[in-house]
């Protein structure tokens, strides 16, 4: 009795597997100006992003991008209009209690980054619950920045460094990138190998300062409301098309293999 060979799963955007971005970090830009656009207020560009945030999430997984991590608000985000960030507190609880079944359900852990001290008591309540609900999902990794600062985190393994020298549990000589890096916010997730950014900006904007050394960029000329799926997909696409060169020449790519 012959045994039928095992059916391989086509990608859905007829990609190689291993030309995928194992974790896609994205900066949402341009909700409130999506929404002043068409004379809106701004909250509801906002909202029309928490939306794409489920759509980019699922397409994500579909594509077999295993990390996701999203700058939902910066540090420097407290300077806008008090109503506008009052909502956007009011959202992010909305968007984290409304989600934590279905991410637990679909074996996706999500995780906060960031400093929690000076988020309102609701806020921190709320990421309490969707961490423990969803911390033994395995399939995806969901990562929201939220009061997150690129300098702020470095700064913060650097006093966490300094500390343990001070101590006597390192040598300050032992200090090296990799021991940096397991102090940082993102110490357990591989660095990002494609960064998205929308609405056209091109700047970092104090994300993921670190951990970006090396990733690829996507500007989408489209506001985050805009992005779904379809320019989720383009993104990946894009990313798969590149070589990755990491400071190697041609002749050293063409023998290592390399992407």
């Amino acid at each position: 009795m012959s045994v039928a060979a095992p059916q391989t799963v086509a990608h859905p955007l007829g990609l190689d597997p291993a030309r995928v971005p194992r974790h896609v970090a994205i900066i949402m830009d341009g909700n409130g100006r999506w929404a002043e656009k068409r004379g809106l207020p701004r909250i509801w560009g906002h909202r029309e992003g928490a939306v794409r945030v489920r759509e980019v999430v699922e397409r994500a997984g579909q594509l077999g991008v295993t990390h996701l991590t999203l700058y939902a608000f910066s540090s420097e985000n407290w300077k806008r209009p008090q109503d506008e960030v009052s909502q956007l507190m009011l959202l992010c609880v909305a968007y984290l209690d409304g989600e934590a079944q279905r991410l637990a359900e679909e074996g996706i852990r999500l995780r906060v980054i960031g400093r929690r001290v000076g988020l309102p008591v609701e806020v921190r309540a709320a990421i309490e619950k969707v961490e423990a609900m969803t911390a033994h999902g395995t399939r995806a990794h969901l990562t929201l920045a939220l009061n997150y600062g690129g300098r702020d985190e470095i700064v913060d393994a650097c006093r966490a460094l300094a500390a343990k020298a001070a101590s006597g549990q390192i040598l300050p000589e032992a200090i090296d990138e990799a021991m940096v890096s397991r102090h940082l916010y993102t110490a357990d997730l591989p660095d990002p190998d494609l960064l998205i950014r929308t609405a056209g900006e091109r700047r970092l904007s104090n994300y993921l300062l670190w951990q970006v050394s090396y990733a690829e960029l996507f500007i989408s000329e489209a506001a985050w409301p805009e992005f779904g799926a379809d320019r989720f997909d383009e993104a990946v696409v894009d990313y798969a098309g590149r070589v990755r060169r990491f400071g190697k020449t041609d002749a050293q790519l063409g023998a290592s293999g390399a992407h």
